[in-house]
């Protein structure tokens, strides 16, 4: 017997429905935002099993936002909702998770001697590497967008 996905016949709707589109998982944004995903989640659980569970709920939100963020984006949700500028929304996500991501893991790191405190800390300053890398994509994107921006807005204000 020959399989159905094999033989071109499109997929049948189900658990394949809520996977991302290869290009997407593929593309930059896509993986920044799993890595952020995939790192946020470590993070909160090595904080579970630590000392310092009281930092556990940095980690937590950060996943679920990046979760969000990279469903957003693979079902592009962001082209359906014009009235929330994402780039901005993500680059102020990433920029205060860089410096929360740093500062609790320095706190864990020199605070906290337990194990899992120190694997915490050392995945927490990874994410800060990751998240300073997606802002600093990000706000180039800002960049070119203002720049487009202020190349049409100074002569709307000249008229006015």
């Amino acid at each position: 017997m020959e399989d159905p996905e094999s033989a071109g016949a499109p997929a049948a709707p189900g658990l394949s429905s809520l996977l991302p589109p290869r290009e997407f998982l593929r593309s930059r944004k896509g993986q920044l935002l799993l890595a952020e995903s995939v790192l946020s989640f470590i993070i909160f659980i090595c904080y579970i099993a630590s000392l310092a569970a009281s930092f556990m709920m940095a980690p937590l939100l950060e996943f679920l936002l990046a979760l969000f963020l990279f469903f957003a984006y693979a079902s592009k949700l962001n082209e359906k909702f014009k009235g929330v500028y994402w780039p901005l929304a993500d680059f102020l996500r990433c920029v205060t998770a860089a410096i929360i991501y740093f500062a609790i893991s320095i706190a864990a790191v020199s605070k906290y001697s337990d194990g899992a405190s120190k694997a915490a800390g050392v995945f927490g300053f990874a994410a800060t590497i990751v998240f300073a890398f997606d802002f600093y994509i990000t706000f180039n994107d800002l960049v070119t967008f203002l720049k487009q921006g202020s190349s049409d807005s100074p002569e709307g204000r000249k008229t006015e």
